[in-house]
């Protein structure tokens, strides 16, 4: 197994997910494009993908509690 990659634990779900990390780049306002980021900080990655999280968890609380 390969070690610092990330695994999409479902193959087939690969492409919604880079299509939300893309739809929340736009809504925090990182410039986050298909390919090559290395002109982003750490800072801006990190925030991606911390509002990725953010946002499934609140979307699976919202299933859970029925909404």
């Amino acid at each position: 197994m390969s070690r610092g990659k990330n695994r999409v634990e479902v193959p087939e779900a690969r492409e919604a997910m880079d299509k939300f990390k893309m739809e929340i780049a736009g809504e925090i306002g990182v410039p986050l494009t298909n390919g090559y980021n290395g002109n982003l900080t750490s800072a801006q990655n990190g925030s991606v993908g911390g509002e990725m999280v953010r946002q499934m968890i609140k979307r699976q609380e919202e299933t859970l509690a029925g909404k």
